[in-house]
């Protein structure tokens, strides 16, 4: 797990997809954080993604860093857990101009039975779950 956050802060910008209805849905993302021995993501519950998220919870994530890319599938679960919250606000300070940590609209989801695929061209895949 701290391999793939790690990896995605690297990245800085990496890819969510969704379902909404029978269309899939991508935009980019950049937050990353292990809390509670979970990777976790960070948007806004006013957002259609949210609310995508909540309807059909399975998600992927894609990321590249030059020749070597990652491919995470898993189940986004949603937690209101004030400590959950602002635990990514302080591992993202410059997110505290849109969001706090008691607000309605700030929103934390870990993955679970997420699987981590490592690809590179020429490489072997490495899979990580967690």
């Amino acid at each position: 797990m701290q391999e793939v956050c790690d990896f995605l802060k690297k990245c800085g910008t990496y890819y969510l997809a969704t379902v909404e209805g029978d269309q899939a849905r991508v935009r980019p993302f950049g937050t990353a954080h292990i809390f509670d021995g979970k990777l976790y993501i960070q948007t806004g519950k006013a957002k259609d993604v949210s609310k995508q998220m909540a309807a059909k919870p399975k998600i992927e994530i894609c990321a590249c860093d030059g020749p070597n890319w990652l491919r995470v599938a898993a189940t986004a679960v949603n937690d209101d857990r004030i400590e959950a919250k602002q635990s990514m606000l302080d591992a993202y300070p410059q997110l505290a101009a849109m969001y706090k940590a008691d607000d309605a609209n700030t929103q934390v989801l870990y993955l679970k039975d997420a699987t981590a695929t490592f690809s590179s061209f020429g490489g072997d895949p490495k899979v990580v779950k967690f």
